[in-house]
This record gives structure tokens, sequence and C-alpha cells, in this order.
């Protein structure tokens, strides 16, 4: 085997593109998946399909010859597997802030496994990112979305699924999807949002496998999925509002410690109290 190695550069980049707005140029709706793939395949399924069908939802939207009012940013991460590293980078760049730790064991920890830290501190682009949509659920068609608890775009996200029926994808669903890069968006109060996905094989054969290979990725449902993403970025920046959101994270209340329950006086003592008693 030959192997050759680059230790020239040994940091990570993420991939960004823009499909320029109209009007409304100033506000960012996102796009996006992760880039980098676990070791022991190539990333077929876990993301690169995932990031050809953005590129083609955006390229449906530009070779129309259509003109979205806000700007859509195709954004593609590296180091999602290692604790979405590279969204939450953009995050911190961009759009939201948390206090350093001060204690030294948070410190001594990387950084997605340190406790979350008060307040959040927005940055400009905080009030200009409308939302960001993620898909990482492998090689399946889209079905739909996970609202993340939103009820307001929950309403909304049905009303754009809604002539998709025929297809199936007209799913939304309040709950809230995990362990991928909308969670960095959603985090921080920017509304992100994950793509419902047919499973496939991807949880019980190639997810984080030596088979997440090209061959398992299926054509016909990838570009189903890019047709739809690309209604949904397309509603996201042309309505004349940015997408409603929920109310801003704050730190969670720490629950106050249970009182001791008073002991209920022995049944002898009370009767002396009240002058009670048998004989």
């Amino acid at each position: 085997v030959a192997v050759q190695w680059f230790e020239e550069d040994g940091r990570a980049y993420n991939t960004v593109a823009d499909l320029e707005g109209s009007d409304l140029a100033d506000e960012v709706v996102i796009v996006g998946g992760h880039l980098d793939s676990w070791h022991t395949g190539t990333g077929a399924t876990d993301n690169g399909g995932s990031c050809a069908v953005v590129m083609e939802a955006i390229r449906l939207i530009k070779d129309s010859g259509l003109k979205p009012r806000r700007t859509i940013r195709a954004a593609f991460w590296s180091g999602e597997e290692q604790g979405l590293l590279g969204s939450r980078d953009y995050v911190k760049r961009y759009l939201a802030t948390r206090p350093e730790p001060t204690d030294p064991e948070q410190l001594a920890l990387p950084t997605w496994a340190r406790e979350r830290t008060w307040p959040i501190q927005p940055l400009p682009g905080h009030k200009t990112t409308s939302a960001y949509f993620n898909t990482d659920y492998g090689t399946g068609r889209v079905r739909g979305l996970y609202a993340q608890e939103n009820a307001a775009a929950a309403a909304i996200f049905e009303a754009w699924l809604a002539p998709f029926a025929d297809l199936d994808a007209h799913h939304v669903t309040m709950e809230n999807a995990g362990g991928t890069d909308h969670l960095a968006f959603d985090g921080v109060g920017v509304p992100g949002f994950q793509f419902i996905q047919d499973g496939m094989d991807y949880m019980g054969r190639t997810h984080h496998t030596n088979v997440d290979t090209y061959d398992h990725l299926h054509a016909d449902d990838l570009k189903q999925s890019a047709v739809v993403i690309a209604a949904v970025i397309w509603h996201a920046a042309n309505r004349d509002e940015m997408l409603p959101r929920k109310p801003m994270p704050t730190k969670p209340k720490k629950d106050k410690p249970k009182e001791k329950p008073t002991p209920e006086p022995a049944a002898e003592a009370a009767a002396a109290n009240t002058g009670t008693g048998s004989n």
C-alpha cells in the first residue's frame, strides 16, 4: 500500500459558498452538512451524498434563473465527527459566543465536552441568520423536517411541504433531532433544523463502517432530496419575515434543595400536648 502523509497544515477548514440574494441580501438562509468522514470508509452516506444533495439543490435554484431575496449559503463543515467542531466554530465567529470557563477541570477538556457557560452573547450575524437546514442522516430520501420543538416554524413547514405529499415528503414533527450540526445553531437561539430521511441501511450497516462507500448511495433518493430541499430553502429565502424563533436559551435554574420533612411527633407527645390520652 502506497501512503503519502500531508503534514504541512494540520488545520481543518469549512467550505462555504453563497448564492447572493436581492432586496434582503444581508439576511442569510444556510443549508449544509458535514464534509468530513469516519476513517474506515470514504464517507459516502456520512456525509458526502448529503453534501452533493445540497449543491444540487442550489444548482436547481440558480439554473432556473430565480433570484432569492435572502442570500442562500451552502456550508460544508469539517470536524463534525470530532464534536461538531466546524459548525461550532462558525457559530462562535459569526453568530454568538459564550464566556470561557474558569474551572481548570473544564479548561482541560476538549471544547465539545465542556459544560455550557452563560450568558450567550449574540454577534451581528445572530439577527440576520434566518435559519440553518442540515442534512446528515444517510442516503435515504427526505420525508420532511424535525421542527426542533419550534411550534411556529412547524406550521410553516407543513404549508411548504404540502405540495410534496405525492412524494410522501410532507411530514413535520415537533421532535428534536440530535447528533449533528444544526445543534450548534439551535443551541444559541438561531433556528436550526434537520431533515427527516429514510433510514435505509444507514445505522445498521454503513454508519461509521468500512462499507460507507459510493456503491451504497441511491441516486433516485438523492435526486428527490435535492428537489425537496431546494423548495424549502427557496421558501425560507423569500418569505417576508425571517423564520420564527424559540425563546433565547438561558441558564437553567438549579433545583432548590429539598427540605427535610418535619418528623411527626410521637403519639404520646401529641397526647401530652393536647391533654388527652387514655389511662
